[in-house]
């Protein structure tokens, strides 16, 4: 098995910690590891053949230097030129592999969710294997927990099967509140994780049918050479995403293709998409505020506030439902409920041209 983790978002919604050359995947979120790094740690146990991260090319020194320590398994690094989307990203990548694997299995990850429960996942992962040997497109799809509006969904054709993969019928988008606590009630519908596990024959052929021209274009890379120096690649890849349009592999592959099937899961997942959501994943104290990188907290008629403090002793007075997160050079100070609205700062920021706080 090869694992392509998409590793080239930005993560607007967590400045003034993720800025364009250190975005949230090379954070330190949760304190210690990045977030890149633990997804790595959770793969140990699949024993992979290889790793390839697919990157861009703001961030490709500082990935390679967290991943420097790295020795159980090959990993090799892709720069895109510029972000064109997952589904340019995902048929590079299987390119790459089946040139030197051509019946491999791959397993797509984000490079920024957390999970909880990493020996399930591993499970979990093991039985998707099986299922895409079949030549299927297995996605996995979060048993929801709550009427969720921040998520998309997946819905299987029923609700029968325990841990098989079962026939997908349609992907939704976000759903307003009455719809999500539907879909929760249905016990057919699934968050939509974005990982995925496929052959690289089945992608590809997929790619062919739904997307021809992402798949001619990629499918006139030329290898030179059979060993994995991916370096003598750049300058086609370069050439190449200057040609592509930006395409989700949702959109462009999964929501059109008929081999496409769900693997209910439950292992602790979150997207971790904004501030708000780290009270989620990390415990707060007894006032349900949530701190990190914190030198100590000291809270007087607070709460459900989350503080990043930056190393330094942090004090709360009469304050509720508030994110704060301070770093050297920027402070966000922001209502809980406005914390998908910080994305709305940067391109404050892109606009000003102030591009030391990008």
């Amino acid at each position: 098995m090869y694992v392509v983790i998409m590793a080239g978002g930005s993560g607007t919604r967590f400045w003034p910690l993720s800025r364009i050359k250190s975005p949230k995947q090379l954070m330190s979120v949760f304190g210690g590891k990045s977030m890149l790094q633990r997804t790595l740690d959770r793969v140990l146990p699949l024993n992979p053949e290889r790793v390839m991260i697919v990157t861009n090319v703001h961030q490709s020194e500082e990935t390679a230097r967290q991943l420097s320590g790295y020795t159980a398994f090959p990993i090799d690094i892709v720069e895109e030129p510029v972000g064109r989307n997952t589904a340019p990203a995902i048929a590079l990548a299987a390119a790459i592999i089946a040139h030197h694997d051509p019946d491999a299995t791959m397993l797509v990850l984000p490079a920024d969710h957390y999970i909880r429960n990493e020996e399930e996942f591993c499970r979990v992962v093991s039985i998707a294997c099986d299922e895409a040997s079949a030549g299927s497109l297995i996605t996995l799809g979060i048993e929801p927990t709550r009427p969720e509006t921040g998520y998309g969904y997946i819905e299987a054709a029923t609700n029968e099967g325990d841990g098989t993969a079962l026939p997908v019928k349609r992907f939704i988008e976000k759903p307003d509140a009455a719809r999500a606590a539907e879909f929760l009630d249905a016990r057919n519908f699934f968050w939509n994780s974005g990982m995925f596990i496929w052959k690289v024959s089945a992608i590809r052929k997929e790619l062919s049918a739904q997307m021809p021209d992402l798949a001619v274009a990629v499918g006139g890379i030329r290898f030179g050479t059979a060993n994995w120096e991916l370096e003598q690649l750049k300058p086609q890849i370069n050439a190449l995403y200057l040609t592509l349009r930006s395409e989700s592999i949702d959109y462009g592959v999964m929501e059109r293709a008929d081999s496409v099937k769900v693997i209910p899961a439950s292992f602790g997942w979150s997207d971790v998409g904004s501030w708000s959501a780290l009270p989620e994943v990390i415990e707060g104290d007894k006032d349900g505020i949530v701190t990190i990188e914190t030198r100590g907290l000291i809270s007087i008629d607070s709460s459900g506030s989350m503080v990043y403090g930056g190393g330094k002793m942090t004090a709360l007075v009469g304050v509720h439902n508030l994110i704060i997160v301070d770093t050297p050079d920027a402070l966000l100070v922001c209502r809980s409920d406005r914390a998908q609205d910080v994305k709305k700062i940067v391109e404050e920021l892109q606009l000003l041209n102030l591009t030391e706080y990008l």
